[in-house]
Order: structure tokens, then sequence, then C-alpha cells
């Protein structure tokens, strides 16, 4: 009977072992992959729609080889999401490493409003070889990252000389956890588009306009001091900010500017 006792004390505390080491296997991770989540954001321009029909998502992985993402295709208009607002495009798990590249994967629904009239958007190479943005991005095994993708409207369109519309993409990639941090106001009288830049010691420009109730935001700004250009359409004069400092992780509001 102390034999059988002994036995079966002895097989209860090896299935416990058993357990707690797969638990803790699990608990570290052991497939060696990262979340990624990729989300899109637009620097306003002046247009009344921009329509871009988003249909794959790719990441060039570690290992050099592509991983497509699980993509909410479809057809976004970029003006929906400005100063602030976003929407997520794509998510899945890849091997932990350094990526390099993502790549956007257009369809032919693409167009842009202009007064009211609206035009097609021709992106021959989106639709070939897709959008490629470098980055440069390192994914440690068992953390979430998400990627802001910035995509500056205004840049971006290109009116031809025969009255078409082209894609030529000026899209910015934040790394979205934490690591910058952004600058907001808003304009008076808020009915006037305003050009918005923030130029930091180095030359570099992260740029937006106010929206239609006078808002601005520029997100994904590396921690520093900056000089804001505001730029408004004539007959209202330009205006600087000097010495707005950026935190990362916080958004610093310049509060009201008026122009005079």
């Amino acid at each position: 009977m102390k034999n059988r006792l002994n036995l079966l004390l002895f097989l209860l505390i090896f299935a416990a072992l058993s357990w707690s080491s797969c638990s803790k296997s699990d608990n570290n991770n052991s497939d060696g992959t990262a979340s990624l989540a990729i989300r899109m954001t637009d620097a306003p321009g002046n247009y009344d729609e921009v329509n871009i029909d988003i249909q794959g998502v790719e990441v060039k992985g570690p290992a050099g080889g592509a991983v497509s993402l699980n993509v909410n295709s479809g057809i976004y208009n970029l003006l929906d999401f400005v100063n602030g607002l976003d929407t997520l495009i794509a998510s899945g798990s890849i091997q932990a490493g350094t990526i390099t590249q993502i790549r956007l994967i257009l369809g032919s629904n693409n167009s842009v409003k202009v007064n009211g009239v609206v035009y097609p958007l021709a992106t021959p190479s989106a639709q070939q070889s897709g959008l490629k943005l470098q980055v440069n991005q390192t994914l440690v095994p068992g953390v979430a990252y998400m990627l802001l993708l910035d995509f500056d409207a205004q840049q971006s369109i290109v009116e031809q000389g025969n009255g078409q519309y082209s894609l030529k993409p000026v899209i910015r990639v934040v790394n979205a956890t934490g690591l910058s941090g952004s600058i907001a106001g808003s304009i008076v009288p808020p009915s006037v588009i305003t050009a918005l830049s923030a130029l930091d010691s180095v030359g570099t420009i992260y740029g937006t306009f106010s929206d239609t109730t006078g808002s601005f935001l520029i997100p994904g700004i590396p921690s520093g001091t900056y000089t804001l250009y505001v730029n408004p359409p004539a007959p209202y004069q330009a205006d600087t900010l000097y010495n707005v400092t950026v935190v990362n992780g916080q958004l610093t509001n310049v509060g009201q500017i008026l122009l005079q």
C-alpha cells in the first residue's frame, strides 16, 4: 500500500512539473514571432477626396522573404484619416528580427475628387510591384508593434498636363509604439485651410494642413526642439513659432494660432 502511495505521489509531481515546463515555454513565446499592426493616417491636402484601393500588404522579413499580412482590403478616402485619426489596414505575426520593407499593393479603383469632379488616379507601379516603403525596424519576440503610414496627400498627387492625375506617393513610416511625439493646435479663423511644417535642427521637415474646424496635428515627431512654420493662403500673413519642444510619447499643444 505504501509503495502504491509513493508511486501515485511521484506521478502527480511529474505531471505538475511537466505542465509547469510547458506553460513556461508558452509564456516565453517559443515560436520566436512578434505581432505587427500597420495603420494609415494622412496629412491633409487641398482635395475633396483622395481614394486609394488597398488590396494587399507585404513585409520583407528578416530572412529576406515577403510575408503577407492579414489585410482589410477596400477603398479608403485618405481625407477621412487626418489630424490624429487613423485606421488599421493590416496585421499579423512575423518572425522576430529586422524588417526592411513594407509593400502596399493597390487595385485599379483609385481616384481623386477636385472641386466636385472625380478623376481617375493613375498608379501603374503600385498595381504591378506595389508601393515600396523602406523601413529599418527590429522586432523582438513576444512584443506587439504598430507602424503608422503617414500618407502626404498634398505632395503625392501630381496633376498632369492633360488634366489627368497620377499618384507619386510620399509616405512616412512612423514607429507608433511610444517612440515619437506630436504637435497639435488650432487655426483662427478655422475656415482658412493652413499649411504647417515643423523643422528640426538638421533640416528634417514634418508637415500637415489644418482641417475645416481649424484643428491640426503633426504626428510621429521624434523628441527634440522644433520651429513651427504657419503658412496660410493670401491675404493672411505667415507666422513662425520658435522653440516648440516635443517629448516622445507626449502631445505638445501650441494652442490657438491667430492669423493676421
